[in-house]
């Protein structure tokens, strides 16, 4: 009897688990399948696809190893767009992390307005890309722009030209990425802040560590899991971005802001060579895998470090 029992507890106790399971698993499958439809499928056909050759008006020609073998030895616009693609990454990611927790610390004290201002900062995030493309190219318009007008009216004669000169054209846009998404990675930085116990920053102030010390030895290691998950988001947005460029100055002047991915948008969309684009993208995908390997990588020394 008491063994009957018990195969009955064991057995209703195994129906619950399933139950559960399935419960979770249906929670979980609408994104699975999305995962699956949406981006894996079109992975694996674009990995398929860098190997043939295809306009989309002729029928698929298998080419092995051709759109790569083109890539690295006959096209220029790739080694440009690469590097300006690391150049606009190198730069934009470490500036916008620094304004953002700059930011997110000057946001956490007892300032008079802060709910202002945080909603002021975290506005261009939320607005629209064309409408703030168009703001900014309007302050920096070479011409009649006010950026250029109140350096002119300091005595600077000859102002930068912006978007218009191929020196300055990229860190134009990167500017404007930083301007646009700093205020999302503040408040983020600022949930992580609102997190630190004060009583660490009582107790270092008591010790005689001045500002810069309570920075290096409580802020900055309790937020190092965020500037991580920051970092990894930061680094794949750039990595991909295209949008901006082609808003606002389409990859120009020349090839100055013709990053990675806009020359894959060009490839496809507009010479019609969806199986070197697929190539490349298999490329920019190689990259970024790679990329976030080696910062899991020094993540989890530095963690351990801290």
């Amino acid at each position: 009897m008491g063994k009957a029992n018990n195969t009955e507890k064991t057995v209703s106790k195994n129906a619950l688990k399933r139950r559960k399971t399935l419960v979770a698993y249906s929670f979980i499958l609408p994104n699975l399948i999305g995962f699956f439809v949406f981006t894996f499928v079109p992975i694996v056909c674009s990995l398929l696809l860098s190997f043939c050759e295809w306009d989309s008006g002729n029928p698929i020609k298998f080419v092995g190893l051709e759109n790569f073998i083109y890539m690295f030895s006959r096209d220029g616009s790739f080694w440009i767009s690469l590097k300006n693609t690391l150049y606009y990454t190198i730069v934009t990611v470490p500036v916008t992390m620094a304004l953002s927790l700059f930011l997110a610390i000057l946001m956490n004290k007892p300032l008079k307005g802060r709910v202002f201002f945080r909603s002021v900062l975290f506005f261009p995030y939320v607005a629209s890309l064309v409408a703030i493309a168009v703001v900014w190219m309007a302050l920096f318009n070479p011409d009649r722009g006010p950026i250029n007008g109140l350096l002119m009216a300091i005595g600077i004669s000859n102002p930068p030209r912006w978007a218009a000169s191929t020196t300055w054209a990229m860190p134009t846009i990167i500017g404007l990425t930083v301007w646009k998404g700093m205020g999302y990675y503040m408040i983020v930085y600022l949930a992580a802040l609102q997190g630190v116990s004060r009583d660490l920053y009582e107790a270092a102030s008591l010790d005689g560590a001045n500002k810069w010390q309570q920075f290096m030895n409580i802020t900055w290691p309790c937020v190092t899991p965020t500037t991580f998950y920051i970092l990894v988001l930061l680094m794949v947005s750039t990595f991909k971005s295209y949008d901006t460029m082609y808003i606002t100055t389409q990859g120009g002047p020349g090839e100055a802001t013709k990053v990675l991915a806009y020359h894959i948008y060009n490839s496809a969309f507009v010479s019609s060579k969806f199986g070197y684009a697929s190539a490349l993208a298999m490329i920019l995908l190689l990259i970024i895998v790679a990329v976030t390997l080696v910062q899991f990588k020094f993540e989890k020394r530095f963690t351990s470090y801290l």
